[in-house]
């Protein structure tokens, strides 16, 4: 049986709002998502605390989206990140933050010390979730490829001192300005996605 008259309504599944949650405490994050989202879609930050699981990236991403979307209570954004090294068959990959915090810029270069391969890919990976109750999960992918190299640039963003794409005029990520940065990324890439998808009605 529906509600009554004061029931909220839920939006019809064609409908897209123009604008949506983005659950991160990440600053940096927030910063290039709405940079590349630009004015026409409108993002609200809410920092949760999420489990940290485990399995393949799109499912972590599928399921993170609507444990957000159930503590929020609407459409929820979750971004997951991963660093991949060829050489380890796509490890540290989505635990790439844990590997970060515990060795270091320098300690990853050093895991491939033993390795002729340093290529790397930079995966992002954005599901947003409508709400708690639909287990239609859209997810956005964008991938950059490049190597790892020793850390150049501002260390004040995860692992960009260590990355350098392929795209990217020999600079590493942390050495490239904001809108060059974004142009190629990983997460530029999601983004624009993820953009398309709210802005297409």
């Amino acid at each position: 049986m529906g509600g009554g008259e004061g029931a909220p309504q839920a939006a019809p599944k064609g409908m897209k709002p123009k604008g949506f949650t983005f659950v991160t405490g990440n600053a940096n994050k927030l910063r290039e998502v709405a940079e590349i989202l630009g004015d026409e879609v409108e993002v609200i930050a809410r920092k949760l605390d999420l489990p940290e699981l485990q399995g393949a990236v799109e499912e972590i991403a599928v399921k993170k989206a609507l444990l957000a979307a159930k503590e929020v209570g609407g459409g929820a954004v979750v971004e997951d990140t991963c660093l991949c090294f060829h050489a380890m068959g796509g490890l540290p990959g989505p635990y790439i933050k844990w590997f970060l915090e515990s060795l270091g810029h320098d300690g990853l270069n050093r895991m491939l010390a033993g390795f002729d391969d340093k290529r790397a890919y930079a995966l992002c990976t954005f599901a947003y979730a409508r709400g708690p109750d639909d287990p239609d999960v859209q997810v956005f992918s964008g991938r950059t490829e490049g190597v790892i190299v020793p850390a150049r640039g501002p260390a004040n963003f995860g692992w960009d001192p260590i990355f350098q794409p392929h795209e990217g005029d020999g600079l590493t990520y942390a050495e490239m300005a904001p809108g060059a940065k974004n142009a190629i990324s990983h997460r530029g890439r999601a983004v624009a996605k993820l953009r398309a998808y709210f802005l297409d009605e």
